[in-house]
């Protein structure tokens, strides 16, 4: 193509980088949002959960802040969900719909597919967890330092990328209609039996001991550490079972991507 038969285009000049991956990440989150299926469910679900666990039902449990301790957990469980959904989900409908096969042979760098639903599944991330903020602090009662919500958001951040690599897998390993049942089979029972709905003391003793194999167990300790809910808490440990799951299930992502 020359560029003198094309003024307009050429004026244009060739897009950044920078700028095609943000406005890939722009478009991404706003097709989510549109879409009431996955929005409304992922932004309000936890905050539900936790109103109805934390704040309605009585009880006391010890020592332990009822209100803290699940606000930390549901902040888990909330991170989690748009991790597993937006990758697992978008990716399986999208492969059958065609519409991976179009962007593979399109010039926009293959790495901006990929950072658009991750910055996508941070953004509702962070959305659930300002809503369960504004619960735990404002009618809950948890007294949470400006210092330590950035820990706790920090970590949540970083804690959702083993959960985008699992959704990525399961996203390149089923079809788009079989791919949300998928999800759910994986994120309830995972969620249930890492203690983030309810406390795992309430557990038989071999669920608590098997609660370990869970990725969402040592992202739910590391925050019940940070809001002081959890004593001992081994946090260059979990971070690193944490990073071996992010390669493992990006490496059998990527395998199965290649044979697709």
């Amino acid at each position: 193509m020359n560029p003198s038969l094309h003024p307009v285009l050429a004026g244009l000049g060739r897009p950044s980088s920078l700028r095609i991956h943000a406005l890939e990440a722009w478009f991404e989150f706003l097709r989510v949002l549109r879409t009431p299926a996955f929005a409304v469910p992922t932004l309000t679900f936890p905050l539900v959960f936790y109103v109805v666990f934390a704040l309605l039902v009585p009880g006391q449990w010890g020592s332990l802040d009822k209100a803290a301790y699940l606000f930390a957990t549901y902040c888990a469980f909330g991170v989690i969900g748009p991790a597993l959904f937006g990758f697992g989900v978008g990716l399986a409908i999208e492969r059958e719909q065609g519409w991976l096969d179009l962007k593979r042979v399109s010039p926009m760098p293959t790495s901006a597919y990929f950072l658009a639903k991750i910055a996508m599944s941070l953004a509702f991330a962070m959305a659930v967890v300002g809503l369960l903020t504004i619960a735990a602090v404002g009618f809950g009662g948890v007294d949470i330092s400006l210092v330590t919500w950035l820990k706790l958001a920090a970590t949540l951040v970083l804690g959702t990328l083993p959960f985008c690599a699992i959704g990525l897998w399961i996203g390149a390993l089923v079809k788009g209609q079989a791919a949300v049942a998928v999800v759910n089979l994986v994120y309830l029972p995972m969620a249930l039996l890492s203690g983030l709905w309810i406390p795992l003391f309430v557990f038989p003793a071999v669920m608590q001991k098997l609660a370990v194999l869970w990725p969402a167990w040592h992202l739910g300790q590391m925050t019940l550490g940070i809001v002081g809910q959890a004593e001992g808490v081994r946090y260059g440990l979990h971070a690193a079972v944490l990073a071996v799951m992010t390669l493992l299930f990006l490496s059998l992502a990527a395998l199965r991507l290649r044979k697709a």
